[in-house]
């Protein structure tokens, strides 16, 4: 009696044909690998393999012209249309400073690259468990002589369908710090001068983001529902007020700034559905929502911050600000309207 074992490639064409409706990433899920080895599957199928410093390829990418740019985690999926400009590296960490494309880019983590070609061409990065950083999809008005330039400039002499993909260890959160001194960390909460010295004061005092929270300042951490929180953005689109919606992957964080405007729950799925901006988020998968504030030069800053069971952040939602300016008035209208 003989063994026949079947090829990855053939598991997955098996599997799309008993479900042609079910995305590749849900696909990998349920065939326990990683999305980038399905997709390698595909490779000289329409599917091109990169390669080559991915930096060198994003400096490229502003000649696309007019793209979608997406970012997702397991909890959020953030969509943008616009152009990419003003990309710039320091080492590996990267910007893109475009007025509908803002991305920060953490290129360690990019570990492999694919074009592909189904219903429109697109650019698709993954990290080294094969999960994806970031994706950029053509539009109609999209240079896509570009688009194949790089291709061309990048393309793997190998075009092989291994991939080294390194397993994925089950996330652990940071233990808590049981020797935090309470009063030293609130006063130092108290003098941040800017939000991005909210990471660095985590580490000084080693304290994971769920104890930070817990011990906060008086008044600078609340636990909020989920219900507010949609009830904040249904208000914030009501009134035409300005945001900013960030979500990141292990390599990149996409941010949103503009308006939300067309909102629908969809099952588990509350949705952004705008010409410009789609966001979808898995309302199930929010553990905890908090209701932050730290203080800045330009006084107080409020966030909404979106946790998953294990504590990973799913989005954080500010009201449009930029440094040298106060937070937006109608952004803590809206918050006081809801929460308390």
């Amino acid at each position: 009696m003989s063994s026949v074992t079947l090829s990855l490639k053939e598991i997955y064409q098996n599997f799309q044909n008993e479900n042609p409706k079910v995305r590749i990433r849900d696909a990998a899920k349920q065939l326990g690998v990683s999305e980038a080895e399905l997709l390698a599957t595909s490779i000289g199928e329409g599917v091109v393999r990169l390669s080559g410093d991915f930096r060198e390829l994003m400096k490229q990418i502003p000649s696309l012209g007019y793209v979608m740019a997406l970012t997702r985690n397991e909890s959020c999926v953030h969509e943008r249309k616009g152009k990419y400009e003003k990309v710039s590296f320091n080492n590996h960490v990267g910007l893109v400073l475009g007025e509908d494309i803002d991305l920060r880019l953490f290129m360690s983590h990019w570990k492999f690259g694919f074009a592909v070609e189904s219903q429109n061409k697109s650019l698709q990065f993954f990290d080294e468990n094969g999960n994806a950083v970031h994706k950029i999809f053509l539009q109609e008005s999209s240079n896509v002589a570009a688009y194949q330039d790089i291709v061309s400039n990048f393309r793997d002499t190998e075009q092989s369908e291994l991939l080294e993909v390194i397993p994925e260890i089950e996330f652990m959160a940071p233990p808590a710090n049981p020797d935090l001194d309470v009063e030293a960390f609130q006063e130092a909460w108290l003098k941040l001068e800017d939000t991005h010295q909210f990471f660095p004061l985590l580490q000084k005092f080693g304290v994971n983001r769920q104890q930070a929270l817990a011990y906060a300042p008086e008044g600078y951490a609340q636990k909020v529902s989920v219900e507010q929180v949609k009830q904040v953005l249904e208000e914030v689109s009501s009134t035409n007020t300005d945001i900013m919606i960030f979500v990141s992957s292990k390599g990149c964080i996409q941010i949103h700034t503009g308006l939300v405007q067309k909102l629908v729950s969809m099952g588990p799925w509350f949705n952004v559905l705008d010409p410009q901006f789609n966001l979808h988020l898995r309302e199930d998968h929010i553990a905890e929502a908090w209701l932050v504030k730290k203080p800045t030069n330009d006084g107080i800053v409020t966030s909404l911050e979106l946790f998953d069971e294990n504590f990973q952040q799913i989005a954080l939602i500010f009201g449009k600000r930029k440094p040298g300016k106060p937070e937006l008035e109608a952004w803590r209208v809206a918050l006081e309207k809801f929460i308390n």
